[in-house]
């Protein structure tokens, strides 16, 4: 895949989108790429998560929690992980290529301090970004205590 067509995935990727053109072609090219044939395991639940993936072709199917769950499809520009860019944690889920081929940019905890570092600007609207996503988590969990059970 070419760098501008990389760039352009990241660019549609959540949170990737907020940084500039710049700080897109560092992830780029630091990112490791990774390909999975089709029902191919990407993580297992309860792996140690070290990074997120974006992926770039095919579908990633992340498999459902619990029995009652559904299972979620993530195709082109998805990010996959987003918490596990900033800090180390477990994997809650499984995820697997889907019926076609996937690829995969790899983009690390490392990978990521590094643009933060160089980017002091894309830290603060992914700063500004993260703090507005914990916001609304926080409001819609008090809102459904405040509705009390079904």
């Amino acid at each position: 895949m070419a760098l501008d067509d990389d760039i352009a995935i990241l660019a549609a990727a959540p949170l990737f989108g907020l940084m500039n053109r710049d700080a897109l072609r560092l992830i780029s090219f630091a990112a490791e790429r990774r390909r999975l044939e089709p029902g191919a395991v990407l993580f297992a639940r309860g792996d140690t998560a070290e990074g997120g993936f974006v992926v770039t072709r095919g579908t990633v199917v992340l498999e459902p929690r619990s029995p009652r769950g559904a299972a979620i499809e993530a195709g082109p520009a998805a990010l996959i992980g987003q918490t596990a860019l900033f800090f180390p944690s477990e994997r809650p889920t499984t995820a697997r290529a889907g019926a076609a081929p996937v690829e995969v940019m790899v983009v690390t905890q490392a990978v990521m301090r590094r643009v933060l570092e160089v980017f002091p600007d894309a830290a603060a609207v992914i700063h500004d970004a993260l703090a507005d996503e914990l916001a609304a988590l926080t409001r819609a969990f008090a809102g459904s205590r405040a509705a009390g059970p079904p």
